[in-house]
């Protein structure tokens, strides 16, 4: 009989993105090339729900995508390309920790003696409803796994490309269409892609597949989901009522943002709230590393229980 897919040591460190491993938003590099507002950005971008709802039409949270396409469109991104995207990447700024702390975490658990006789792994994973282009630009890009995230397309394919012949490829052109994005409620579809694999086995295992608690890569009481917003309440929802870790943090230099990531507490969509200062000793620090460690004790544990239930020794002599 076949054993499982994956053997479950793997853990999974999901993060959102702006406000939770940077101050601000991931945008403000691009706002300040371009020289546009951006709180008259997003209050146009928020107001397009309106504007279109007016309209007979119903749009989403992502609409903001359209408005940056918009803003190509009319000259005041001139120039965007993917590439710029992923330039202004390598501008941000984070949290002071941020991006060393990923190194950290995944030595604390990988270089444990312990863990490491069952092969248990740390890796790090983004889930944003921002850029995929930037967030692959920025410093933080190398120390994870994958990045769920936005994206735009520079060249749309014509109709009938799949019988053309191959030709060179395209040259960089400004971005003019959307390819793929994420909004409060489609970020959990990440989730369950971890969960499988599928972005393991591309092609193998689609997200809507049947696949057996037992033969999923990633638990999802094996993950840890760090945020700051309402827009990951949906994960964080699924984490919780699932026995994954959820961690709220917040900017320590903003009040209102406090209060904000405080509600999540008050409301219980997250196990705890800690400043988001990722230096050696803060709490955000040590909660981190102990949550990740508890979760590899549970490993062993499991492992050692189904090791003992799977395993028959022979009898002893009769005295």
């Amino acid at each position: 009989m076949a054993g499982p897919l994956y053997t479950a040591n793997y853990i999974a460190v999901l993060w959102d993105f702006d406000q939770t491993l940077i101050p601000g938003y991931q945008q403000e590099p691009l706002f300040a090339e371009y020289g546009i507002n951006g709180p008259d950005f997003w209050k146009e971008a928020t107001g397009l729900v309106d504007y279109y709802g007016q309209r007979g039409l119903q749009v989403g949270g992502s609409i903001y995508l359209n408005h940056m396409l918009a803003h190509v469109r009319t000259g005041r991104f001139p120039g965007l390309t993917n590439s710029k995207l992923r330039e202004f990447g390598s501008r941000l700024t984070y949290y002071e920790g941020i991006p060393e702390f990923f190194e950290v975490a995944r030595k604390h658990i990988e270089e444990n003696d312990e863990f490491k006789k069952h092969g248990i792994t740390v890796e790090h994973y983004i889930i944003s409803t921002g850029l995929r282009q930037i967030i692959l630009g920025s410093s933080v890009a190398p120390f994870v796994r994958d990045v769920w995230a936005c994206e735009f397309i520079e060249t749309p394919a014509d109709p009938g490309f799949a019988k053309a012949s191959p030709g060179e490829t395209p040259p960089e052109r400004e971005i003019s269409e959307v390819g793929y994005y994420l909004d409060d409620t489609t970020k959990t579809r990440a989730v369950w892609e971890i969960n499988k694999g599928v972005n393991i086995e591309p092609g193998k295992i689609g997200v809507n597949d049947q696949v057996a608690p037992e033969d999923r890569r990633v638990p999802l009481r094996n993950m840890l989901y760090v945020a700051d917003g309402p827009s990951d309440i949906p994960i964080l929802s699924i984490l919780n009522q699932y026995e994954g870790q959820t961690l709220g943090v917040y900017n320590p230099n903003d009040v209102r943002h406090f209060k904000a990531v405080k509600r999540l507490r008050d409301q219980e969509r997250v196990q705890e709230v800690v400043s988001a200062d990722y230096r050696e000793g803060t709490t955000a620090y040590l909660w981190i590393l102990a949550t990740l460690q508890e979760i590899a004790q549970r490993i062993v544990r499991d492992r050692d229980v189904a090791l003992g239930e799977r395993i028959r020794h022979p009898s002893g002599h009769v005295v």
